[in-house]
């Protein structure tokens, strides 16, 4: 990028309503799509937009993110001079933790003060889309706007919770919702901010100074007729996960092959963290159709419109039908799975009968035998 610029993702105090998938890990590092984690999305989107320094500013139970994202080597984020800085909250005290980002970001205000880069960009792990970042950039600096937040115009989320903002014909946001509230737009934020760091650090200082530690809510909202805050308007896919519902559908929609494509190769190829497994191994008996299987997967049985993760074990006679199945589950022989999300290490015993649906699919958590 020929911007100076800087990436942030925000993991603090990220709407979380995925109940025991997010038990013992954070939303960032939720599974998805067969083989990746949600914060690959965005942070494949830094690395393809040229931003070669980027914090993630980890909240709670990250020992997975730690595991997942290691030094930055999988997204070529292992340099010396700038890479991949992951940066947990200052103190283990639950006060101090539950407080807001601003807050947290003041705590590690050397990261932002020892840089020479002019710009920042922060960002969510849940909005999960494949997104150039140059353009924004361009127009952020075209309009010498002072924010410049990412949005995308429909009316269906997939039972996701975002912001929504209302715009003038001018591109200038004019009111946004406090969190998740009932504001009638049909223009959602997409929690991806755009401002000089300066601006940032000031915002910190200043709203710290007044006892607010909320970077939306206190530094902007309550500054958005005094600040030049203007939207950006995305045209690709988008998927907010951070819903049960939202989770289930959106990986769904992957099964689309114009969905599939976009998603993960436009505009750039979206990285995860590698792990060498031997290719699927589809036995005489097994029935595979528009599903994504990965690698280390041995298929006896049937498999439709699903997701398997690496490892999945369907015996003879499963069925696997609309469902999600982490690494490493194994569906037990002439069992049936319909509209179901299998966490890692379930097994499922001889001939069940386990459905759920597309409104309410069923879970079941880590390491349990159902």
């Amino acid at each position: 990028m020929k911007h100076q610029v800087m990436g942030v993702i925000n993991l603090i105090h990220e709407t979380d309503d995925l109940e025991r998938l997010t038990q013992n890990r954070c939303l960032a590092t939720v599974p998805f799509g067969a083989r990746y984690r949600l914060i690959d999305f965005i942070l494949s989107s830094m690395v393809n937009s040229g931003i070669n320094k980027v914090a993630v500013f980890a909240h709670t139970k990250f020992r997975s993110l730690m595991d997942h994202v290691g030094s930055g080597d999988h997204w070529d984020l292992n340099n010396r001079q700038s890479g991949l800085f992951l940066l947990p909250p200052a103190t283990d005290d639950i006060q101090e933790v539950s407080r807001g980002d601003l807050y947290h970001f003041y705590q590690h205000r050397d990261y932002f003060n020892r840089s020479t880069l002019e710009y920042v960009v922060i960002a969510r792990s849940h909005m999960v889309c494949n997104i150039d970042f140059e353009p924004i950039i361009e127009a952020h600096k075209a309009r010498e706007a002072d924010i410049t937040i990412v949005c995308k115009k429909h009316a269906d989320l997939m039972g996701g919770k975002a912001r929504k903002v209302k715009m003038n014909a001018d591109g200038r946001i004019t009111a946004m919702q406090d969190h998740y509230g009932r504001m009638h737009s049909d223009v959602s934020s997409m929690e991806m901010y755009i401002m000089r760091k300066d601006l940032l650090m000031e915002l910190v200082e200043t709203s710290l100074a007044q006892g607010q530690d909320h970077l939306v809510r206190h530094a902007i909202f309550s500054r958005i007729d005094k600040l030049r805050v203007f939207g950006y308007m995305h045209e690709g896919y988008l998927a907010v996960v951070n819903t049960l519902s939202s989770y289930y559908q959106s990986n769904m929609s992957l099964l689309e092959p114009d969905v599939w494509r976009e998603v993960f190769f436009q505009p750039g190829t979206v990285f995860t963290k590698g792990k060498d497994e031997p290719p699927a191994r589809y036995l005489g008996t097994s029935k595979v159709s528009n599903s994504l299987i990965a690698n280390g997967c041995r298929i006896e049985g049937t498999v439709e419109n699903s997701i398997l993760f690496r490892g999945v074990h369907v015996r003879k006679g499963a069925v696997v039908r609309n469902s999600i199945i982490m690494q490493n589950g194994d569906i037990g022989e002439n069992s049936l799975i319909q509209h179901c999300i299998l966490d890692k290490d379930v097994r499922v015993q001889y001939d069940r009968d386990i459905r759920g649906s597309v409104e309410n699919p069923f879970l079941a958590g880590k390491r349990k035998i159902i």
